[in-house]
């Protein structure tokens, strides 16, 4: 069979994978901090990482004495986040002509995402990338996180709805790439550093484990096994 029958799709996730955005969740707080004059305190974005908005601005409030009501801090820092993706955030290495070249071969590429449609939508259009894709999904959308696979389905539908065996899914979390795998998905790892403690599981679950988007030929080569 040719490359076009063994690759029906590919679903790719949004953050750490496409776009090199990772740390502004971790740095997100720290910006709005500093603007009001305070030392952020180290891995803050660690500490911040498994809270909601309103629980991470409770953390604040107590830790730093702050004076701001929740929702005068979750506002901030959700302006922090919006501003990095409308205007600095960066594609990974090599994605525009990867992408290009699946679109060449004629196959159909999807996002799923955890974060806000908005902003993942206003960073691909910046970078020229969003005529590139079917549509993007999101967990919110399909009411579930990635520990279930429905944002998967919901994007594979916009493929034209193939078996998930000739689809590849596109992740650099552990967890996600899991869920991916066990739904029947074939699966690319992208490496990205908030993911390096779980590089060795990573590469051990993955179909194909890249460093960055550089790597088509061997994507491909292994794509068409």
């Amino acid at each position: 069979a040719d490359g076009e029958e063994m690759i029906a799709g590919a679903i790719f996730d949004a953050d750490g994978t496409l776009l090199d955005s990772m740390p502004i969740w971790d740095n997100a707080a720290a910006l709005y901090l500093e603007g009001l004059g305070h030392v952020p305190e180290p891995g803050l974005g660690r500490i911040l990482y498994p809270m909601s908005m309103a629980e991470g601005a409770e953390y604040l409030i107590a830790r730093y004495g702050l004076t701001q009501s929740r929702e005068e801090i979750v506002c901030g820092v959700s302006a922090a986040i919006e501003d990095f993706y409308f205007h600095r955030a960066q594609p990974k290495a090599g994605l525009e002509a990867f992408l290009r070249q699946l679109q060449e071969r004629g196959i159909p590429m999807a996002v799923a995402t955890s974060s806000d449609r908005r902003l993942v939508e206003a960073a691909l259009k910046r970078l020229g990338l969003l005529p590139r894709f079917n549509g993007i999904f999101t967990c919110a959308q399909a009411g579930a996180g990635k520990s279930r696979p429905d944002v998967y389905h919901l994007a594979n539908c916009s493929l034209g709805g193939p078996d998930p065996q000739t689809v590849w899914v596109f992740e650099d979390a552990f967890f996600a790439a899991s869920t991916a795998r066990s739904a029947g998905y074939r699966v690319a790892v992208v490496r990205d550093p908030s993911a390096d403690g779980d590089r060795e599981k990573l590469e051990q679950l993955a179909d194909y484990a890249m460093k960055d988007f550089t790597d088509f030929n061997g994507f491909y080569q292994q794509a068409l096994k």
